[in-house]
């Protein structure tokens, strides 16, 4: 993994002020290191600057970039942050087209490819990315973002010139971009946050490119091209079939992203989800006589604290203990301290130049950090959940009848803490339905799907397009802070843009969630792992992680906080000093009353930090 930065202007002239424009690509080179420590570098032209930092892990010694091709005496580069999971099978086919390479990169597969094909080479590639492509010929910058948003692209124009970067701390490394907020963006924190509306990067003038997209830039203007989307289909596999497709596309996904030249790890949680990757990973080690090293994470002293609810019916500890033995992995415990969990809860805002998944980013960030000491890549079992139908809003009338996010059916938690005036600029009701109604009118629906289902298909794509994304931003930017790379087999668009179609009879058949992969991974698991009910990613329950939280919050959230006039005081006093309840959460599962008082303190922490300026 890396990290991509730079800039373009049709008529600019960069090299008349090249001292200059060098130190601002070797600026955002700098605040992005943390992505790939490994490397770093910029090239500048007339028209283009770009700058690269490196994380090796394909071709370690040869894969420098920005990466550079002579074409009919012309000069073509390309910078490029993931990886690219069928890159030697599109260098044969390169290779019998004639081409040559100079390295074992994917990298040098990306810019053959466009030279090859076109922009629209992207359509053959199976991986996760974001890159950047310039053309001197025709004075053309692209700029490539993977289908599911794995890997973040930002970008701001200014002055007709067009600013790229994989974080928006970059961005402001370039003169004249601020960190302003409108009302708009206050909606996206306190209104959809941790979730973002896709190609909302919640500053002024700053945007996301969308997964499956791509922007051709030129002295004709910027187009948005739209290369990948989810689209609906009649699903015409038998139930049996249905099975060995998806356990096929599942190993077939897994294998492909153990590529590297560095050893790979997992995340084992003790569910289904982790342990599965694990187990097709650890299989597959196993006939090169390699043992597979497996993390788990849990919270000091959580099993005193820990009570059972509907999010969270049981521990993860018997269970990773018990997919450990049976693996055979290296497996490493890891804790967190509740006072870490807090302190990293800035830390977090960092990674994301945002306001996230307060502690549940927090935590991972450590985790991230502790795994990071000894490996540069894992697997993750992210994302299955939402491919599969894991979560409760796929199967209870109540969400399914919603008419809005179901991760946040109630917006009156995050209102009530927010000051009457504001409450009034913001039309927050108004804000959420309109993003909710504006993605639910991009689902193809098919007439043959009767109102319940029609509502799950519509569930379905918004989980992939709102929620999924939330998950990857987090695993993406807590894995990639410490420069570990983390890989997601799950959002495999080949094993998800099938699974999308399966009817619900199929996917939970007999009433079982998530069933259809219970069923296609009967050989890999221990029955009672994979027939375990969901638990989500652990949070901590000891009570000192509230109290630390609530006197932190008193003692920097005063009257010279940005965020203090945005505050119900009255209301967010009675709250703080009230019980907290860890069974109702105000964002997914995860997020409830503790994770409130994170969110608002990272959002002081946000509005300090990055000097945000409100336009209201």
């Amino acid at each position: 993994m890396c990290s991509i930065a730079g800039f373009f202007h049709p008529r600019a002239c960069y090299l008349d002020a090249a001292e200059s424009y060098r130190s601002i690509l070797e600026r955002m080179n700098l605040v992005q290191r943390h992505r790939g420590p490994d490397e770093n570098n910029v090239m500048l032209t007339d028209r283009c600057g770009l700058a690269h930092t490196r994380l090796s892990i394909i071709d370690l010694k040869t894969g420098t970039q920005p990466m550079t091709k002579q074409y009919s005496g012309h000069t073509f580069t390309v910078i490029f942050n993931g990886e690219i999971y069928n890159y030697k099978e599109l260098r044969e086919d390169l290779i019998s087209l004639n081409h040559s390479f100079e390295t074992t990169s994917d990298t040098e597969v990306i810019l053959e490819c466009y030279l090859e094909y076109g922009p629209d080479f992207v359509k053959k590639l199976d991986g996760i990315y974001s890159f950047a492509i310039y053309n001197s010929r025709y004075e053309t910058l692209y700029l490539y973002r993977d289908p599911f948003g794995i890997k973040p692209l930002f970008y701001s124009i200014i002055n007709d010139t067009i600013v790229f970067s994989s974080e928006i701390k970059a961005l402001f490394c370039f003169p004249g971009i601020q960190a302003k907020v409108s009302a708009d963006g206050l909606n996206e924190i306190f209104g959809l946050g941790p979730a973002r509306t896709p190609g909302n990067a919640v500053f002024v003038d700053i945007t996301e490119l969308k997964p499956g997209h791509y922007l051709a830039c030129s002295r004709f203007g910027i187009k948005d091209n739209t290369y990948f989307s989810i689209h609906s289909a009649p699903h015409h596999d038998s139930y049996e079939d249905t099975i060995e497709k998806t356990r096929e596309l599942l190993y077939r996904a897994v294998k492909r992203q153990m590529i590297s030249d560095v050893d790979v790890c997992t995340f084992l949680s003790g569910g289904i989800d982790s342990s599965i990757v694990s187990s097709i990973l650890a299989g597959e080690l196993k006939k090169h006589g390699k043992t597979l090293h497996t993390f788990s994470f849990d919270f000091v002293d959580n099993a005193d604290y820990f009570t059972p609810n509907a999010f969270q019916p049981s521990l993860d500890r018997p269970y990773v203990e018990k997919m450990a033995e049976y693996l055979g992995s290296s497996h490493h415990y890891l804790e967190c301290t509740t006072t870490k969990q807090a302190d990293l809860l800035l830390e977090s805002v960092k990674a994301h130049d945002l306001p996230c998944m307060a502690d549940v980013d927090s935590s991972l960030l450590y985790f991230c950090g502790e795994v990071s000491r000894t490996h540069k890549v894992v697997l993750t079992g992210e994302c299955a959940d939402e491919i599969f139908g894991g979560y409760p809003w796929f199967h209870k009338e109540q969400f399914l009848r919603a008419e809005t996010f179901p991760w946040t059916p109630d917006l009156s938690p995050r209102k009530k803490m927010l000051e009457e005036g504001l409450l009034s600029q913001l039309h927050m009701d108004e804000y959420v339905q309109n993003a909710y109604q504006s993605s639910i009118a991009e689902v193809e629906l098919l007439p043959g799907e009767n109102e319940v289902e029609t509502s799950r298909r519509r569930i379905a794509y918004l989980n992939i397009r709102y929620f999924m994304q939330t998950l990857l931003n987090r695993m993406d930017r807590t894995s990639m802070h410490s420069g570990l790379e983390a890989r997601v087999p799950f959002a495999d668009q080949a094993l998800l843009t099938y699974v999308f179609n399966v009817p619900w009879e199929m996917k939970a058949k007999g009433g079982l969630v998530k069933n259809l992969l219970r069923q296609a991974c009967v050989s890999l698991l221990p029955d009672e792992v994979l027939f375990r009910p969901k638990c989500p990613y652990p949070k901590t329950y000891h009570p000192a992680y509230e109290k630390l939280l609530t006197d932190r919050f008193r003692d920097e959230v005063t009257s010279s906080s940005p965020l203090y006039p945005l505050l119900n005081h009255a209301a967010v006093d009675t709250f703080l000093s009230s019980v907290k309840d860890y069974g109702s959460p105000w964002y997914g599962q995860l997020m409830a009353g503790p994770q409130m008082i994170a969110y608002l303190l990272q959002i002081h922490y946000w509005m300090t930090e990055y000097h945000v300026a409100l336009c209201l």
